[in-house]
């Protein structure tokens, strides 16, 4: 096997290319943990319906799309805000994540629980869901390709690295 370092076809048994970095990472994280942690959901919905009905089954769904909603606004400002300015988008992580935090608790607490919600089911749901779509980014994370050093300068007569 052998490489053109050219973008080419996939590996076989002609030349190899490059892949360059992975595009729209942000936007591809989202999808694949909230589809993930969708199917998770539902299933754990299933459950909760088979032993409380459908309280449990709508508890575990309310359960499950907070924790969605929490973790999906942190991905959607590293899209908007790590294309323009990826060092600053670190920054916005945090500042989002006690606006978060801090939001999602005021809603909480003013609002309170409703009077159909069961809590054991709504906590399953949300131990689901934050359980699956962790290991949803990680898994895309360790298969994102992101360019670290600059491309070698070859105008100058120099040699390829």
């Amino acid at each position: 096997m052998t490489s053109n370092a050219e973008p080419g076809p996939a590996s076989g048994k002609g030349p190899v290319g490059v892949s360059g970095p992975t595009k729209s990472l942000w936007l591809r994280l989202l999808a694949m943990s909230s589809t993930v942690s969708a199917v998770a959901l539902v299933l754990t919905g299933l459950a909760a319906f088979v032993f409380n009905g459908a309280v449990g089954f709508w508890s575990s769904l309310f359960g499950g799309a907070l924790v969605m909603a929490f973790f999906a606004i942190s991905l959607a400002v590293g899209h908007f805000v790590g294309r323009n300015n990826p060092s600053g988008a670190i920054g916005l992580f945090v500042a989002t994540y006690f606006v978060k935090v801090v939001g999602f608790a005021v809603v909480l607490f003013a609002i309170g629980a409703p009077a159909w919600l069961h809590g054991r089911w709504f906590l399953v749901g949300a131990v689901v869901t934050v359980v699956f779509w962790q290991a949803a980014e990680i898994y895309g994370f360790s298969k994102a390709r992101l360019q670290i050093y600059n491309d070698p300068d070859t105008g100058r007569g120099g040699t390829d690295v």
